[in-house]
């Protein structure tokens, strides 16, 4: 008997720290980050349509014979050196360019604005020049945001802006803006979902005057049929056993609902990297932006 009620102590305890975490779980993904960090900044990722010079690049580093990846702190080998200008304490950002392995389409207009956007390019991380050969440089890797590879693209590094957040509290209810729209059309590491904090791309940038440090607020559309696989239709209005409104209502008489929001970190010609930093519930590719 008190085994069992042992048991069911230990039963209850559990639920009770499990519901805690998840409650404190939600809690803090819907909070606003207090400000933007510098692996945010320098980690965020770019989608361009323009050609991105690839003549410096990454050969190999130290232990090469062995590794197959670099991390910061560790020596890696550039293509380029004295020859070329490069001097002991140059800085470069190094990127590569990705490709969703999955190549899955989450909503009807995903690869057609996709392309338009251009290629998606994540940042691997910083170096630091500390000694120069004729035709190649020896650098260290100071940031890392992923595991440096052979091939990878050496960029000179330019500094990136901080944009400031608002302090203008978040309208769950905010009618249309009346400026320009876009859609989410890719995530960081090419997810589904995303949330407070996370990384997404957006077809709107500097040809269509975002700039840094706008603010784009994300909504929903209810009811229409071409959201996202995940969705079944018309259930705006009716659901099968559950009952049905007498009108057919569709996404343009229905109220938006209204996600969350989210700042620009950079903008590309056709396409905006963006932070989300509110988030009421999960937000998915295929939803809708617009400038604040």
């Amino acid at each position: 008997m008190f085994k069992n009620i042992g048991y069911r102590s230990l039963i209850m305890g559990l639920r009770v720290a499990v519901g805690i975490s998840m409650c404190v779980g939600v809690a803090q993904a819907q909070q606003a980050p207090v400000g933007i960090t510098e692996a945010e900044i320098y980690c965020s990722g770019m989608v361009t349509d323009k050609a991105v010079p690839n003549d410096i690049y990454v050969i190999s580093g130290e232990n090469s014979d062995y590794k197959t990846t670099f991390s910061p702190g560790d020596y890696v080998y550039i293509s380029q050196g004295a020859d070329h200008g490069i001097k002991v304490g140059d800085e470069f950002e190094v990127i590569r360019p990705a490709h969703d392995a999955m190549n899955l389409r989450w909503f009807k207009f995903q690869p057609m604005l996709s392309r338009a956007m251009g290629t998606t390019y994540v940042d691997v991380g910083r170096l630091r020049v500390v000694t120069v050969q004729p035709k190649t440089s020896t650098a260290q890797m100071r940031l890392g945001c992923d595991l440096m590879q052979r091939g990878d693209i050496v960029l000179p590094f330019q500094a990136r802006p901080a944009p400031a957040l608002h302090d203008i509290k978040f309208d769950p209810f905010a009618p249309p803006s009346g400026n320009k729209t876009a859609m989410i059309v890719i995530t960081k590491n090419f997810g589904m979902v995303a949330g407070v904090g996370a990384i997404v791309y957006v077809n709107l940038g500097r040809a269509q005057g975002v700039q840094t440090g706008n603010y784009f607020r994300v909504f929903r559309y209810q009811g229409t049929r071409f959201d996202s696989i995940y969705q079944v239709s018309d259930t705006a209005y009716k659901v099968y056993g559950f009952g049905s409104a007498p009108v057919a209502y569709q996404w343009d008489n229905l109220p938006r609902q209204v996600l969350g929001e989210g700042i620009v970190l950079r903008t590309g010609p056709n396409s905006s990297t963006v932070l989300l930093t509110t988030s009421r519930e999960e937000i998915y590719v295929g939803d809708y932006v617009e400038l604040e």
